[in-house]
Parts: structure tokens; sequence; C-alpha cells
């Protein structure tokens, strides 16, 4: 359960080698959380992670799981809630892709759109319907500021988001009255080194900040976080420009 001042004390990671998902995980076992779930494809990287929470103090099991299948979740999944309740869950599992390449690869531009959104929808409609079978826990829901309006240079990604930040409300607004909190966090431009080599975005942030905002969001009950903050206007005035003068923008 959740301490006094809502501090998650169990945590499952699904995207288990995230930087924005270990990021979080090291701010919450710096508080009270004690029992990490990282779930994530085997690989070194994912044992890597593991040890650096437990060097902090946390009893951390790492599950084989994987986006693209979504045959796995529940069976995957079932089995860690079955370990004993989770105070949190955190998706933060994504593909930015290559939109050039993409492009001109529609099955790469499929693999996109099926983990981003697909992968995320089975693995969120599991994770819900445990939360809900324990009457409580929060569902803390990765999605982009990418998601808010298309754009040219990233619209493949950016659609994927859409709908995941789409269905993660629609998802919020079923689960009211349950016990069950779910949360989107847009984020900006982050970076990790998924973004590395790219040209950074005004408003650029670190996985620290974003995992600063998860805490305070998770604090209260908040049910959409933007990082940095400021992105809540800048997108209000964004969503509203003409298309023509929004394909000249440089963005």
């Amino acid at each position: 359960m959740k301490d006094a001042f809502g501090t998650p004390q169990s945590l499952l990671v699904l995207g288990g080698t995230s930087e924005i998902g270990l990021a979080t995980a090291r701010r919450l076992v710096a508080r009270r959380a004690r029992t990490v779930w990282l779930a994530g494809r085997p690989s070194p990287a994912l044992e890597a992670a593991a040890g650096q929470l437990r060097r902090l103090g946390a009893d951390v099991h790492t599950v084989a799981f994987d986006a693209l299948d979504s045959a796995s979740h529940e069976e995957v999944l079932g089995k860690v809630f079955a370990e004993g309740d989770i105070d949190m869950v955190l998706l933060a599992f994504g593909l930015l892709g290559d939109q050039a390449n993409d492009e001109a690869d529609p099955m790469a531009a499929v693999r996109v759109a099926q983990t981003n959104y697909t992968g995320a929808v089975s693995a969120g409609l599991v994770c819900a319907n445990a939360l809900q079978g324990q009457g409580h826990g929060s569902l803390v829901v990765l999605s982009s500021v990418a998601g808010e309006r298309a754009r040219r240079a990233n619209f493949i990604y950016g659609s994927s988001k859409a709908g995941l930040d789409a269905f993660t409300q629609g998802l919020g607004d079923a689960l009211v009255g349950t016990g069950v909190h779910v949360m989107i966090v847009r984020p900006g431009f982050v970076r990790t080194k998924m973004t590395e080599g790219l040209q950074e975005a005004p408003l650029a942030t670190t996985p620290e900040a974003v995992a600063t905002a998860i805490e305070a969001g998770l604090r209260r009950r908040a049910e959409v976080v933007w990082v940095p903050g400021t992105l809540r206007a800048v997108m209000s005035a964004l969503r509203h420009v003409p298309r023509p003068l929004f394909r000249r923008l440089p963005i």
C-alpha cells in the first residue's frame, strides 16, 4: 500500500531499461518504495538496472516482457500481481523510430505503432484490471507532447502517442470510483540515449525532471502532468494555429 504521503511502496516498470522509468524508480526508492519489478526483454542492461536499484536498498525482480507479444501479457503480468499488490505501474516503454526510414518502410512504421499503441493498450488493460481487482493503485502512462498535434518531422511516432494518450484518458474515465488512479505524463524533448544525436527542441528536459514531476503528480493525484509545465500553455496555443501556418513553423 502507499504510505501516508501517497508514495508507492511497490512499483512495476513496464520498459525496465527506460531511462525515465529508472529515474522514477530511483526517486521512489529514495522515498519509501521497497519492491520494484522491472519488466523488459532479458538483457545485460535489464540486469544492470536491477543491480543498481538493489544497491539503493530495493528488493528488485526482473520479468521477461515484450511489448510486441500482446498474447503473453496477461500471463506474464498476472504472475507479477500474483506475488502481491502493486501500488504503481509505470508504462514507460516506447519506440521513437526513424521518420525518414519509416516512411519508406511501412513495416518499420507498423512496428513503431504496435509498440507505442497496440502493445501499450494490451499491457495497460491487463494492469488496469489487476489494479481494479486490488481496489487501489496508480497507472502512470508516458505519453508525449508529440501526440498533441502531428508534425511533419515525426508524425508516425506522434500519431502513435496521440492514440495512446486518448486511450489513457478514456481508461482513466472508466476507472473513476474504482480506487485506481490513472495519470498521463506528457514530456517534451527528453535528453536520453533514444534522442541522442537529434536536434534538441526548446524546453528540453531530463529523465530526472520527469521523475520529479511524476512523484509530484502522484502526491496530488493529478490526471495529466506536463514536463516542463510550460508546455501546457505552449501546446494549447499550437493546437489552434491554422494548418497552413503550422506547416511553416520550425518545429
